[in-house]
């Protein structure tokens, strides 16, 4: 009889240590009774009656999961591979339960799917240019999808966009090209504005009649230090003017006779 008894408390007490259960602090247990929903324990020590209930623990933390690189054909006909990082959040944990067998696996699922989706339908310069937009449009799309399953899509980031090696040298051309023109386009304003100065000056050297000769003087200066093998015979502009108006009396004299 007293082994009998001792039995008997041996199973009430591994009964009751069979049902108490610990929930962390970033989870949640979803409890089952009889195979149906009857609660939610809140982290801490829970007890549940063994046979008769079950506990699901529901991990309420953020979860990133790689979505694998998807090769795509963008608008533009241009074959690509593009991966991308899902940020997600359970924030119903009796849906992520019973509303999916697997809910992060479903999640990368409809991602993947998202992800050709998008990407296929814009052209390639916008998939490089706008990786945030498309993101967001990504994200959108998979958390509409995701809500009824108790999922918070948080983030959708674009990581990766992999090209054919003869578009690559295709883009570096135009970037080579395009970096040419805008460098014969800073050229020519250069060229116009040394122009537009240079007319300035010749302005000025005409309404002073000496700055021209002080000018050839500065260079002359300037030079004279430099050995050279040349002679330079310089003439004030005065004189030549002078000359040039005893020219015309005389041809003027001479008509005149």
């Amino acid at each position: 009889m007293a082994g009998f008894l001792i039995f008997v408390l041996i199973v009430i007490i591994v009964f009751i240590l069979a049902g108490i259960k610990v929930v962390q602090q970033y989870e949640q247990g979803v409890i089952l009774t009889l195979g149906k929903f009857t609660g939610i324990k809140q982290p801490g020590l829970r007890v549940v009656i063994p046979i008769f209930q079950s506990i699901r623990r529901i991990d309420m933390r953020s979860t990133p999961i790689d979505v694998p690189k998807q090769e795509i054909i963008t608008r533009d006909n241009v074959t690509a591979n593009v991966d991308a990082v899902v940020y997600f959040r359970v924030v119903d944990a009796p849906k992520a339960f019973l509303e999916t067998v697997n809910y992060i696996y479903a999640t990368s699922q409809f991602a993947q799917a998202a992800l050709r989706d998008v990407t296929g339908s814009v052209e390639l310069d916008d998939l490089l240019g706008k990786r945030d937009e498309i993101s967001q449009q990504i994200k959108a799309i998979v958390d509409t999808e995701t809500e009824k399953w108790g999922i918070d899509v948080e983030n959708v980031k674009i990581q990766n966009i992999e090209l054919p090696q003869d578009m690559k040298r295709a883009m570096s051309k135009q970037a080579e090209a395009e970096r040419d023109r805008r460098a014969n386009i800073i050229n020519a304003d250069g060229e116009k504005l040394a122009a537009q100065n240079l007319a300035d000056a010749a302005g000025i050297f005409a309404a002073q009649p000496g700055a021209l000769n002080l000018r050839t003087l500065n260079t002359l200066e300037r030079i004279s230090t430099e050995p050279s093998q040349k002679t330079m015979f310089l003439f004030p502009v005065e004189l030549i003017d002078a000359l040039r108006g005893a020219s015309s009396v005389i041809r003027g004299d001479g008509d005149k006779k």
